[in-house]
């Protein structure tokens, strides 16, 4: 019988690395990129910059990796973290743009669907950028519940724990951010 990385838990992944075995760091990474990217882009709205991004929480993590509690599950407090590099790239970001008073330039999606017309596929982008633009305007504090609640699918008890506030916060976090973004995006 062979020992794999990926049949141990999180907690055991995080032993693991912290006596210094290098492939349990590459399993926490592949196991948890894509959740921690998705959430990253959703809640900064930039794709490129979200792999910075990203990058950055693992490297935090790693480095944090004694403070992790197993007994907590690692995605939250991944999760967590993200959350944080996303806050302080949005402050580095205002700081750059005060100084330059540029806007950021929007990358513009080109492949189209031959099975939707042209117009269509216009106006639904057209659409879909103006709920991004307005979720990034969103204040952080009914942002992140909604992204992690509607986009990143978590239950109200695991948004709860990521964001260290009670569920009943986060329910009327939610919807304070629904309303908020209808009439951002109806004024539009």
């Amino acid at each position: 019988m062979s020992f794999s990385l990926s049949d141990c838990s999180d907690g055991e992944l995080a032993a693991l690395a912290l006596a210094g075995r290098q492939a349990a760091y590459r399993e926490l990474l592949a196991r948890h990129r894509e959740a921690v990217f998705r959430l990253v882009r959703a809640t900064i709205g930039d794709p490129a910059e979200a792999i910075d991004v990203t990058q950055e929480a693992f490297i935090s993590a790693f480095a944090a990796l004694k403070r992790y509690d197993p007994d907590r599950p690692f995605i939250a407090w991944l999760k967590r973290i993200a959350l944080n590099k996303c806050r302080d790239w949005a402050r580095r970001r205002s700081v750059r743009r005060f100084f330059s008073f540029a806007l950021p330039i929007e990358a513009a999606e080109t492949v189209s669907d031959d099975s939707i017309p042209a117009d269509q596929q216009l106006a639904d982008r057209a659409e879909l950028a103006r709920v991004r633009e307005g979720i990034t305007r969103l204040p952080p504090a009914i942002r992140e519940p909604l992204i992690l609640r509607t986009i990143e699918g978590l239950t109200q008890s695991e948004t709860a724990e990521i964001l260290g506030i009670s569920e009943k916060a986060v329910e009327t976090r939610v919807y304070r951010a629904r309303r908020a973004l209808q009439a951002d995006v109806a004024l539009k």
